[in-house]
């Protein structure tokens, strides 16, 4: 049994993950494991569980909670492990050995490391303690002072992690993987001083003292706009070292490569939440993963020209030349990936979940991750932007597919994808292999020593995908799917990080993004309605955007009050081939007919809140059958099941199912997969 709070609140207990329950039990748990084998009085578990004042039968309503999590711990065979939950007086104590905590590993194994005197050690050390992470820590708990301030003492001590790792790497010389490890966090972090001095002298190390002297300029704007202050001792240290060097000529390392990248580079990505502005920075080929935001294209290279690269051979793709046409030849560096997303804002945590998966060689495998979310939630966005940001941790390419799993017509065949990626490594037209297998063996040959990125896109099942993995350790592969894909999880120890919908500032800052802030700045209250009436959904937002934008005299509240009318609702966020519904389509095309009806069953729900016994009374289904679609539908987020035996189903959804149940006339059997490898996706 393992306890985690770097990141979701979670108990696991061999593959399977025990159902905790609402917020407060969480809390209740957490509280409980950031004081192990310590008695907690009721009174703080009260004051932690309420921001204000809290109920007068807050003691019974905390007392349940450890009822329950007591029952739930027995269930997952809490005896065997050397667990138990008991009560003392007006107390609880949770005894258990602390190693099944996650963030006591985290501090046996960052305590362990000794970054300066042994740095050899120190790296796998630290890679270990930071891959224990999967997202912001206390992640589902209550947001009150006391669990935020815990939250910001675990996150300061992954922050010291992070730097300590940048060191060990620079005292071995590895400066090209201490920027790649510092850069992601300082994009997060952009007021940290130690964290910026220490990325500052690996970008100088590398031969970027531009790029170097650059994260020192905006960081002192920031610090002055922000906080009003001047830089302190170790930025101004890390400065005036650079600058030193720069004088005399040396202190730095020799660029490997030479390439010269364009993109964000500068004044915000989408780690800071900010819209970026273009920018430059140098690229070597050489060395270990670092990030190089939008260091290629489609081509490669800046106007499509090839590359020098440290041996003198030439990479990148030539002008005129079209990856996957059979024109490239062996060596070539393919760059397949798409054009990065558009006024691509935030997601800055899951951008750091996927930099601590796809960028960990501690295990020795080939990392995998898979984005998973609902229709319209942003995944492909999410998956390119970060591959752009990476590219250059990828030197030797980044291979795109879109699997079709949710579109029109069939999805892409293992083998046809194949045949894409061996041509676009070089492999004559001749000689790639008729059948699947042959194609993949030859595709896990080819790239088994390479530092190659595969982004995987669209995904229907992990059976259509498992054939495209690579399986080189220097290999990474991120999917997309709007399933889990529990199948890779299970077999090929992938990690997931999932994707949830746009709070009200983040909404309002994609629209300030597509239609200019003084737009949304004059109707704040109508931006929220819009967020709530688009649920949050980015392609829904954008959708939004474009009517306004193509009727500039609208104010933003003349669209909400369009947007209330649900009759118009998913007809008004949509724009030509793109939209809501279109995106909800290809979804329920793929259900079976009995889970298509059942979503439209569900659509009747008053408020969209209901459980496993509404729902089986709303379909006229038995119990178990009710279930098994339940868990269905929640693996493909067509609904969220927020808590055990509690679903919710968006409002747009209801409305798509609604509709699609009026135009069929037969109760919702629209549906013509099979529940298991779907359909054609096409009505």
């Amino acid at each position: 049994m393992e306890f985690s709070l770097l990141g979701p609140i979670a108990v696991t207990t061999g593959s399977m993950e025990l159902s905790l329950g609402p917020a407060k039990r969480r809390s209740v748990l957490a509280l409980l494991l950031l004081q192990p084998n310590t008695t907690v009085p009721l009174e703080q578990l009260i004051d932690s569980l309420w921001e204000d004042e809290p109920p007068e039968h807050a003691r019974t309503v905390v007392q349940g909670h450890v009822s329950r999590l007591r029952a739930t711990l027995a269930e997952g065979g809490a005896e065997a492990y050397g667990i138990e939950l008991t009560t003392h007086g007006s107390a609880y104590l949770l005894r258990l050995p602390e190693e099944l905590i996650d963030a006591h590993r985290f501090g046996e194994l960052v305590a362990l490391a000794r970054p300066e005197a042994a740095p050899a050690d120190a790296v796998p050390l630290l890679r270990e303690a930071l891959g224990l992470w999967r997202g912001p820590a206390l992640t589902g708990t209550v947001t009150s002072p006391p669990f935020a301030a815990a939250a910001h003492a675990l996150e300061e001590r992954r922050l010291t992690a992070v730097e300590a790792l940048g060191r060990a790497h620079g005292t071995l010389g590895e400066h090209e993987q201490a920027a790649a490890i510092l850069y992601s966090a300082a994009v997060n972090h952009p007021l940290r001083e130690g964290l910026i001095a220490g990325l500052m002298r690996a970008l100088f190390r590398t031969g970027r003292q531009s790029d170097a002297l650059e994260w020192f300029h905006r960081t002192r704007r920031l610090l002055n706009e922000e906080l009003g202050v001047d830089p302190g001792e170790r930025l101004r240290g890390a400065y005036e070292e650079i600058l030193r060097a720069e004088a005399a000529g040396g202190g730095r390392t020799k660029p490997t490569g030479g390439a010269r990248a364009t993109g964000a580079a500068s004044g915000g990505t989408a780690g800071d939440g900010r819209a970026g502005t273009s920018g430059e920075s140098r690229s070597a080929t050489g060395g270990g993963p670092r990030p190089v935001p939008g260091s290629t294209g489609a081509a490669g290279a800046r106007g499509g020209e090839a590359v020098a690269g440290a041996d003198g051979t030439r990479t990148g793709t030539p002008d005129g030349a079209r990856a996957g046409s059979g024109s490239g030849r062996a060596g070539a560096a393919p760059r397949l990936l798409p054009r990065p997303p558009a006024r691509f804002l935030g997601r800055e945590d899951q951008l750091t979940a996927l930099t601590a998966v796809l960028t960990d060689r501690a295990t020795g495998e080939s990392p995998l991750a898979v984005v998973a979310g609902p229709a319209g939630v942003g995944k492909t966005a999410c998956a390119v932007q970060w591959a752009h940001l990476y590219a250059g941790s990828f030197p030797d390419g980044q291979l795109f597919a879109d699997l079709r799993g949710f579109g029109e017509g069939d999805e892409a065949s293992p083998a046809e994808i194949l045949r894409d990626f061996l041509l676009a490594l070089g492999t004559p037209p001749e000689r790639v292999p008729g059948s699947a297998q042959a194609a993949s063996a030859l595709f896990r040959s080819l790239v088994a020593e390479r530092r190659l990125l595969v982004v995987l896109d669209n995904a229907r099942s992990s059976a259509q995908v498992r054939p495209l993995l690579p399986g080189g350790p220097r290999c990474a592969t991120v999917v997309t799917s709007r399933s889990r894909l529990d199948g890779l999880v299970a077999t090929d120890c992938a990690r997931p990080v999932g994707l949830q919908t746009l709070g009200h500032e983040e909404g309002a800052a994609l629209l300030g993004a597509m239609l200019g802030p003084d737009r949304v700045a004059e109707d704040p209250a109508a931006a929220r309605e819009l967020v709530d009436l688009c649920d949050g959904l980015p392609l829904a937002l954008r959708a939004a955007a474009a009517q306004l934008t193509a009727r500039p005299r609208w104010r933003l509240a003349r669209l909400a009050a369009a947007l209330r009318d649900e009759r118009r609702r998913l007809a008004l966020l949509s724009a030509e081939d793109t939209g809501i519904a279109a995106a909800l389509r290809m979804s329920v095309a793929r259900l079976s007919a009995d889970d298509a009806q059942l979503l439209s069953a569900l659509a009747t729900s008053a408020d969209g809140h209901l459980n496993a016994s509404l729902a089986a009374a709303l379909a006229g289904y038995d119990p178990e059958r009710t279930q098994d679609g339940l868990d269905r539908l929640a693996e493909m987020h067509l609904v969220d099941e927020e808590a055990t035996d509690v679903y919710t189903i968006s409002t747009l959804t209801q409305l798509f199912a609604r509709d699609e149940r009026g135009e069929s006339g037969d109760g919702g059997k629209r549906g013509t997969g099979d529940g298991s490898k779907g359909s054609d996706g096409r009505g």
